[in-house]
């Protein structure tokens, strides 16, 4: 199976989705430096094709220059972690609105039993089935609103946040205080009733920052 850091195309394009989704799976860290020549034989792709994906990386706010030592995965302040997460807030619930007008009959069996199994992994204590339902439950939503601006936008600050996510996700006790959160998210979605699948999809993205607030600063690689 190829793994995320080394699929792509070789072009430039490739190697920067190639990039974004090692960042967005945790394969590359806060502070962690990119190096070029690595990139290249990673990727096999040519030094232009990788300067130009980690340049269209800068300008995502996924990687920073520093002066004398190139390129490195830029740390995400818990400040700015907080800003990127109150305009999630907004385009989720965007989402969650959009879903719950267009959701089918068959969706809706997929949104709950994604809830179930939610429910399940948290009765079990498995934190990594729960992070991974997560994630799924709200690509789902995403998907189902066929809002595909709101979608991209989001992809791109999950990707940016993604280091504080892992490291709330881990908090004891964080699983149960977010379930009935996201299940009251799959209930207005399949209820179809959008303004209050906003309004749950808001709740839920505001205890995510009363949460951030309280996390210290990240570590970062050296």
């Amino acid at each position: 199976m190829t793994s995320p850091s080394t699929a792509g195309s070789g072009s430039a394009d490739g190697v920067a989705e190639a990039i974004r989704t090692g960042i967005a799976a945790g394969e590359y860290v806060p502070g962690q430096r990119l190096v070029e020549a690595d990139l290249t034989d990673r990727f096999g792709a040519t030094r232009g094709a990788v300067r130009s994906a980690l340049i269209t990386l800068g300008h995502e706010g996924l990687v920073e220059r520093v002066a004398h030592r190139g390129a490195r995965v830029r740390t995400v302040s818990t400040a700015e972690a907080v800003a990127i997460t109150e305009v999630r807030m907004a385009l989720e619930g965007l989402c969650a609105y959009k879903a719950a007008e267009r959701i089918t009959d068959v969706e809706i069996t997929e949104l709950r039993d994604l809830g179930r199994r939610m429910q399940t992994a948290v009765a079990g204590g498995d934190a990594v089935a729960y992070a991974e339902l997560n994630q799924r439950l709200h690509a789902r939503v995403r998907e189902i609103s066929a809002q595909p601006v709101a979608a991209d936008v989001l992809l791109r600050l999950r990707a940016q946040n993604v280091h504080h996510q892992f490291r709330l996700a881990r908090r004891p006790g964080r699983p149960q205080s977010s379930l009935p959160e996201h299940l009251a998210i799959v209930d207005e979605v399949c209820s179809r009733n959008p303004e209050a699948a906003e309004r749950a999809a808001r709740r839920h993205l505001r205890s995510v920052i009363d949460a951030l607030a309280e996390t210290p600063e990240p570590e970062t690689a050296p």
